[in-house]
């Protein structure tokens, strides 16, 4: 690779914002420990007129960001757009068939086409780098990439959404309500202002999953349809609950072969206390891999926000510049295997399940008669009566249970008048 090396930022937002500075603050430090010469030599962004930290160089803006490929010689581009189709899309396909190296932290357009640009940049031979699409600024694709390349992995799993983790920790210390901590996390700039949905549904979660499974297991990214469920529907009260039980409510994304099929997920757990998992909080991100022969590996870090993403991105810049050039998902994609996905029916675990109902005599006969039928078995029972309001909470610990029995069990409950709103259902961990 040559000494001098032009770079082009494509997006301005939070993330490409911070990453413009560091550009700009870092070239020493980067010239020393590479041997070469950054310069950013065209930036992009959908509104050139919003209020940044940096005024914007005229020279190098283009609106369109097609035209940075077009008009300038590009050795590296960023795209931090965020988009998994579009111009997302679109900039970072056109940039590696001209042999561009691209770095993004866009893990919703690697999740969706990842094994499509790979190709492009196994072809075009250059790199594909996206560190920062999974838990911010903790290095673990590289992890699994590198340090543990000759591992076999068989599970993965932990905190992989900053926002819900932020939620679900302040929701249990505060005893405040959902809407209400989702309200300060929008403040605090933890979750987006406007639609947090992607976070809080699992789907985030879930497209970090897919591509620490591709990396993990050496094959390509699944398009199986996947367990994903999300925070919104869990309440003060479950957290009352919990403690009682000696658990805690933690948003989980998990990865596994199980007899050579794969089983990927995002939902939340309740997990014991004494677990290192328990006790990430806030917006910290954990990744726990479990292999052999180095057997368990626990990564911690901040998962979100400019500092720990642009952390991530230069990491991948200093990667390239010292001439590292490399497959994308760390073997060509010709070795890159697809695996049959496990069936989500047949998934066995304990429950926790919150009834609110009317408090009248027979109700509780009826729930359980109706577990009974799908062959639930209770093991704990927690009844909490709230008179003043005719109704109460009723709260079922079960046995371990298959998941086609579970959902049929839960749909059942609709048709019954006696049940104020839909079942609360958290799987044990």
């Amino acid at each position: 690779m040559k000494r001098s090396i032009n770079i082009a930022v494509v997006g301005l937002g939070q993330i490409g914002n911070y990453l413009f500075n560091e550009l700009k603050n870092k070239k020493s430090d980067i010239e020393k420990k590479t041997g070469k010469k950054i310069k950013v030599v065209a930036i992009s962004a959908k509104n050139p007129n919003k209020k940044r930290k940096f005024k914007i160089d005229k020279k190098i803006f283009y609106k369109n960001p097609i035209d940075i490929i077009k008009k300038n010689k590009i050795d590296i581009l960023f795209e931090v757009i965020g988009n998994s189709d579009g111009i997302s899309k679109r900039i970072v396909e056109l940039s590696l068939k001209n042999k561009i190296h691209v770095i993004t932290p866009n893990k919703a357009l690697i999740s969706k086409h990842g094994d499509y640009l790979s190709s492009l940049a196994e072809k075009n031979k250059v790199n594909l780098e996206f560190e920062a699409s999974v838990a911010g600024g903790i290095p673990v694709l590289r992890t699994i990439k590198e340090g543990l390349a000759t591992n076999k992995i068989t599970k993965v799993y932990g905190i992989l959404n900053g926002t819900c983790n932020y939620i679900l920790s302040e929701m249990e210390n505060s005893k405040d309500t959902f809407l209400n901590v989702l309200k300060k996390a929008q403040r605090l700039g933890y979750a987006e202002p406007g639609n947090p949905k992607l976070d809080l549904n699992g789907y985030d979660a879930l497209a970090k999953v897919k591509i620490l499974s591709s990396l993990a297991f050496n094959k390509k990214i699944s398009k199986n349809i996947n367990l994903m469920e999300g925070i919104e529907n869990i309440e003060s009260k479950d957290f009352d609950i919990a403690d009682q039980l000696n658990l805690r409510i933690k948003l989980l994304g998990i990865t596994e072969l199980i007899n050579n099929q794969l089983f990927e997920r995002v939902h939340p757990c309740l997990v014991k206390k004494n677990t290192y998992i328990a006790n990430v909080s806030g917006v910290m991100n954990a990744v726990i891999i479990e292999g052999k022969p180095v057997g368990e590996s626990v990564l911690q870090g901040e998962g979100a926000g400019p500092g720990a993403t642009s952390s991530a991105l230069m990491s991948d810049l200093l990667s390239i510049l010292r001439g590292n050039i490399k497959y994308p998902f760390g073997l060509t994609q010709s070795k890159r295997k697809k695996i049959q996905p496990y069936n989500v029916n047949n998934y066995i675990n304990s429950l926790y399940i919150r009834f609110e109902v009317k408090d009248k005599p027979g109700v509780l006969s009826e729930i359980t008669k109706k577990l009974a039928m799908y062959k639930i078995s209770v093991q704990r029972l927690i009844q909490i009566p709230d008179s003043s309001k005719k109704k109460a909470s009723i709260i079922i610990i079960t046995h371990n249970i298959d998941e086609y029995n579970s959902k049929k069990c839960m749909n059942s409950f609709k048709s019954n008048k006696n049940i104020l709103k839909s079942p609360v259902l958290i799987r044990l961990f």
